[in-house]
């Protein structure tokens, strides 16, 4: 049997990240804030590290300045231990002077930093999904199948099924069929392929374990005289199609893509509730971030009902319901808060007619708020109707959520909402 030490793990950093705008306007995707404290990028690496997968690589390109700044200041292992995190950012070479075209032609665009590494095995992650997944169990699944791909899957319902690329297995396990986001309600019917009414789908999870020449192969084909450059609509179904042996690992526990405005604002409100699907106390899988060193929240006089918050805050007098409380927020007299994700601060600054944090009697409800906002006194925030669309220059509304952009300045009395 193979060793975990031959697995380098490699995740994509992701494109502009266009569907969780404006959270992607300063940062790219897997640095978003998740949870109050984390990002998103701590997920897949601290499942790596608990998987004693200890070689990652982490692609990047857009708005990558601090994704970068995170990963260096909090995954550095010791002298006396061979794994490390790198970052491998787009670049341009005398070769290939474009960026990244795709997750496919992002991975072929480093493969020499992959052939260097003199990994056989080499996992493929996305940076924007919440999960707990043991990879050591997939890789074990891969070489007792003497798999050339393996494609980690999961079990969906029709309503979501649109969203992902379905697939077929055979009895053994084995890939027989591939179709990437189907909108044919006929294509759909093709692909029930499970007893269960509500889940009847398998979904590919954007997670793959490639052996290293079977990655190399692919990623150097030219079907038409086109590049292959992603993962989801070229490779996996040529592969299904021709020689490779691509076979799918069933993983049934928690799996959400945080690919959306409203996955993320109701991924993020699940974890303020008790016994969440998703356990971020599990003290078995730990997930890891950045060290920060602040002290304990101080509350006073405060009405808390189902509320996740974390170190660092000052919360005076304040009314808050299913809520996601960041780092460091300051929250002044006479505040309510509801069905909101307030991100916090990076730091503290008191400075200015209007402090960062959330002025005196303030009323918020159905809303993300990004870091470093500063919010004056009275302000009320409503949520709208449920696939509204509004773009302005201090707020966006994105299915209805309201959605304040980092380091906003909101004056006393401002009015968000239908009759805003």
């Amino acid at each position: 049997m193979p060793s975990l030490n031959d697995v380098l793990a490699v995740i994509l950093g992701g494109g502009q990240g266009k569907r969780l705008y404006p959270l992607t306007m300063m940062r790219s995707k897997p640095a978003v804030p998740i949870a109050g404290k984390y990002r998103l990028i701590d997920i897949p690496i601290s499942n790596c590290i608990n998987s004693d997968i200890y070689r990652i690589a982490v692609l990047t390109q857009f708005n990558s300045v601090s994704l970068h700044r995170h990963i260096t200041g909090t995954y550095n292992f010791d002298s006396f231990h061979t794994g490390w995190v790198q970052i491998w950012a787009a670049e341009q070479t005398m070769e290939r002077m474009e960026w990244y075209q795709g997750t496919a032609d992002a991975v072929r665009k480093q493969l020499f930093e992959i052939q260097s590494s003199r990994s056989r095995y080499i996992l493929i992650l996305a940076g924007d999904h919440l999960y707990r997944m043991d990879y050591s169990k997939m890789a074990r699944f891969h070489w007792e199948k003497q798999a050339d791909i393996t494609v980690a899957v999961q079990p969906v319902g029709r309503s979501e099924a649109s969203r992902f690329g379905l697939l077929k297995r055979d009895q053994e396990g084995e890939i027989i069929d591939f179709a990437e986001k189907p909108k044919d309600p006929a294509i759909l019917d093709e692909f029930v392929t499970r007893d269960d009414p509500n889940k009847p789908h398998l979904a590919s999870m954007g997670i793959y374990l490639f052996n290293l020449d079977t990655l190399v192969n692919t990623l150097s084909l030219k079907p038409g005289g086109q590049d292959f450059d992603d993962f989801g609509y070229d490779i996996i179904p040529y592969c299904v199609e021709n020689e490779p042996r691509v076979f799918g690992y069933e993983f049934t526990s928690y799996w959400r893509d945080i690919g959306t405005i409203r996955s993320f604002y109701e991924t993020n409100l699940e974890l303020s509730m008790p016994n969440p699907s998703f356990d971020i106390y599990d003290p078995e899988h730990r997930i890891y971030t950045h060290a920060r060193f602040l002290p304990g929240s101080r509350l006073s006089d405060c009405q808390l009902n189902h509320v996740l918050i974390a170190e660092g805050c000052r919360i005076n007098s304040a009314k808050i319901d299913h809520s996601v409380i960041g780092l460091r927020s300051i929250i002044k007299n006479g505040v309510k808060i509801k069905d909101t994700v307030l991100m916090g601060a990076d730091y503290y600054d008191t400075s200015g007619s209007i402090p960062i944090g959330i002025g005196e009697n303030c009323d918020i409800e159905g809303a993300i708020i990004d870091k470093n906002v500063r919010m004056g006194q009275d302000v009320v925030i409503k949520p709208f109707p449920r696939g509204t669309e509004i773009e302005t220059d201090s707020y966006t509304v994105k299915d209805g959520i309201v959605v304040i952009p980092k380091r906003t300045i909101l004056p006393s009395g401002t009015r968000i909402g239908p009759q805003g």
